[in-house]
């Protein structure tokens, strides 16, 4: 009976999607870019991306709002909501969340209200399958919180809130939790939060109905090694996988996953670096390509885009290239939905550059396609209409 849910939570999950990414011009998408407003960017920047072409439209303000660093789009498609990545908000010492409506036919944004992320410096953010509710993390005050979404779009009450804590071995960067992503699965029941801080990957079960989410009916945290600085989360497609990138150890875990209990197994791990590779690197972003057959990881320092192949039987990886990205300090980078292009949002170089991904190997070609934002840190896409 529970895989029977699972199945059906699944399927829910796969026709919201469906309502923001089959209408309008195929391949076309608006491409929305969260960025730091620490020099002249103002905040969110849309443009649109050709997938048939792989080329950039005109890129415009769609909303400005403070140090957007994430962003996630609601599953109607017709709101965007994003972490004001501060350490104060409404004289309190947090951060916030923000909504926006989507204009369909500009792209542009229109405020909604912000509500306070519970924790200094929120730095990620996701959406339940529902749209009912936002989970955030908070890299300051290693903090992960729920806040309800209103049926109107506006942010209702902060629902639940978890504080981690404990430290780990690198002094400068783990002297503290810091809450750095929060994921939740396909059948919308469990939520994993990687904690740099404390080289842990927590995990909630999330209960849809009230926005809540729950430690005690959890799996235990995942203990990662010492020093690895656990960041970004993603599933594989399938279900059967996840993947971890570690900001400190420049490290990729591969990890089954066993979606009916929520439990996560160890199978291997990987550098993101050259072997040869010794100035110092810190990894940012996994992002699973949509057909499960490659995984993706980004280097700052190194500068570049790890490639792996997926074994679809055992989740194992195999590396097949590490690809420079055209740019300094690849934060955030995303796959359009079709497959066809990768776009690695260059945070210290002002640019979003895009790749053409080879659908047999998974490896990236630099099209030599470059947009011009300041401090680009986050990239999301959304069909036009």
């Amino acid at each position: 009976m529970k895989w029977l849910l699972i199945a059906l939570a699944c399927l829910f999950a796969t026709s919201l999607l469906d309502v923001s990414t089959s209408h309008g011009e195929e391949g076309v998408w608006w491409t929305y870019i969260g960025t730091y407003t620490r020099r002249s960017s103002e905040g969110i920047y849309v443009t649109r991306f050709d997938a048939n072409s792989g080329k950039f439209g005109e890129v415009a303000l769609a909303a400005a709002t403070a140090d957007p660093s994430f962003l996630a789009i609601h599953p109607s498609g017709q709101r965007l909501y994003a972490v004001g990545e501060t350490a104060e908000f409404e004289n309190q010492a947090t951060g916030f969340v923000r909504g926006f409506n989507i204009d369909a036919a500009t792209g542009k944004l229109s405020p909604l209200n912000s509500q306070r992320s519970e924790g200094v410096a929120p730095c990620h953010l996701t959406l339940d399958k529902t749209g009912r509710t936002v989970l955030v993390a908070n890299y300051g005050s290693g903090t992960v919180a729920s806040i309800r979404i209103n049926e109107d779009g506006n942010l209702g009450d902060v629902i639940s809130t978890h504080q981690h804590s404990g430290t780990s071995a690198n002094p400068r960067r783990q002297e503290g939790p810091h809450a750095h992503s929060i994921n939740l699965d396909a059948a919308n029941q469990f939520a994993f939060a990687a904690d740099l801080g404390v080289d842990k990957i927590f995990a909630y079960r999330f209960d849809a109905a009230s926005g809540r989410l729950d430690s005690a009916d959890a799996p235990a945290p995942v203990q990662v090694a010492a020093g690895s600085g656990p960041r970004h989360f993603a599933f594989h497609p399938s279900g059967k996988f996840a993947y971890v990138i570690n900001e400190l150890a420049s490290t990729l875990i591969a990890f089954t996953y066993d979606a009916e209990t929520g439990v996560l197994h160890a199978l291997e791990t990987h550098s993101t670096l050259p072997d040869d590779y010794t100035t110092p690197s810190f990894t940012a972003e996994v992002v699973v390509h949509p057909n499960g057959k490659f995984v993706y990881g980004s280097n700052r320092g190194h500068d570049s885009i790890a490639v792996f192949r997926v074994d679809s039987e055992t989740g194992h990886l195999t590396r097949v290239e590490i690809e420079p990205t055209g740019g300094r300090t690849p934060r955030n980078f995303a796959i359009e939905p079709s497959g066809r292009y990768l776009l690695a949002a260059n945070q210290d170089s002002d640019s979003v550059v895009a790749f053409e991904i080879d659908q047999a190997t998974g490896e990236l070609k630099n099209t030599g396609e470059t947009l011009a934002v300041t401090m680009p840190v986050c990239v999301r896409f959304l069909a036009t209409q």
